[in-house]
C-alpha cells in the first residue's frame, strides 16, 4: 500500500532518540538524495540534462563533495559550467533596458534573473521536496487516525523551531477540527518544554567555563551548544559531532 511507503519513515522517526523528528526524516532523504546523484545515475542523460540546467545550492554541493565520488561530481560540473558559459554568453549580449530608470526597471534584466534563479535551483532539493511534503502531511494524518501515533507524537522531544512552524501552519488543513484543538496544545506543550530544557541545558554548559564550578558534574550539558543548534536552526549535528 502506498501510504506505507510513508507511514514507515515518519514512525521511525518519531520512535528514534532525536531533538527533532522532522529533521531526522529530512536528513535521512537529504542522505538518500546525495547517494542518488553521486551513484550511477549521474551517467543518465535525464539526470545529467536537469542538473546541467538547475546545479545544486551551496548547502548540498559540498555534501556531494564528501561522497568520494570525485569523478562523477567533476563531470557534473564539467558540464554545467558548459550550459551555464553558453546561457550567460547569450544573456550577456542583450542591453538592458532603456529610457527612463522607471522603464529599465520595469523591463527587467535577464541575465539578472537569471543568476538569481541559479542561485536558488538545485537537483537535491527538488528530488527531496516532494517526498518531504509527503512526510509532513503524513505525519498530520497519522495525527489524525491513529491514537497510538498520538501517544509517539507526545511523547517526543518536540521539534526545532523551523519544522514546529511547518506543522503548526499545515495543521488546519489536515486536522479535523477536535484533533486541531488537541494537537495544538500537545505540539505547543512540547516544543517549548523541550526548548526550555535545552536552554537550561546551554546555561549549565556556559556555568561550566566558570572557575569555580570546574569540578562540578556536566550533567546532560556536553552536548547542549550541539543540540541548541539544531533546536534554533534545524541543523542536525548531532552524530556529526560524535564521529
Amino acid at each position: 500500500m502506498k501510504e506505507q511507503l510513508y507511514t514507515i519513515p515518519v514512525n521511525d522517526a518519531f520512535d528514534a532518540d532525536t531533538e527533532c523528528p522532522v529533521c531526522a526524516m529530512h536528513d535521512k532523504l537529504q542522505a538518500d538524495a546525495v547517494d542518488f546523484v553521486m551513484g550511477p545515475s549521474y551517467m543518465e542523460d535525464d539526470v545529467r540534462m536537469e542538473t546541467n540546467a538547475i546545479g545544486f545550492c551551496s548547502r548540498h554541493l559540498p555534501l556531494l563533495y564528501k561522497n568520494q565520488n570525485r569523478l562523477g561530481l567533476g563531470l557534473m560540473m564539467l558540464t554545467y559550467m558548459d550550459r551555464q558559459i553558453k546561457e550567460i554568453e547569450t544573456l550577456s549580449k542583450k542591453k538592458r533596458g532603456g529610457g527612463s530608470l522607471f522603464s529599465r526597471a520595469k523591463e527587467g534584466d535577464a541575465l539578472a534573473e537569471y543568476l538569481a534563479g541559479q542561485q536558488n535551483s538545485c537537483y537535491v532539493c527538488k528530488r527531496m521536496a516532494k517526498s518531504y511534503e509527503r512526510y509532513l502531511v503524513t505525519t498530520l494524518y497519522l495525527y489524525n487516525t491513529d491514537s497510538a501515533f498520538r501517544d509517539k507524537f507526545a511523547r517526543c522531544k518536540g521539534f526545532c523551531m523551523k519544522h514546529y512552524g511547518e506543522l503548526h501552519a499545515m495543521a488546519p488543513s489536515h486536522l479535523s477540527r477536535a484533533n486541531l484543538e488537541e494537537f495544538d496544545t500537545v505540539m505547543n506543550r512540547i516544543f517549548l518544554e523541550n526548548m526550555t530544557r535545552v536552554r537550561d541545558d546551554l546555561e549549565w554548559f556556559t556555568d561550566k567555563f566558570d572557575y569555580r564550578n570546574a569540578d562540578a558534574p556536566w550533567k546532560n550539558s556536553k552536548d547542549a551548544l550541539i543540540r541548541a543548534i539544531q533546536k534554533t536552526n534545524a541543523i542536525s549535528v548531532e552524530e556529526k559531532a560524535k564521529k
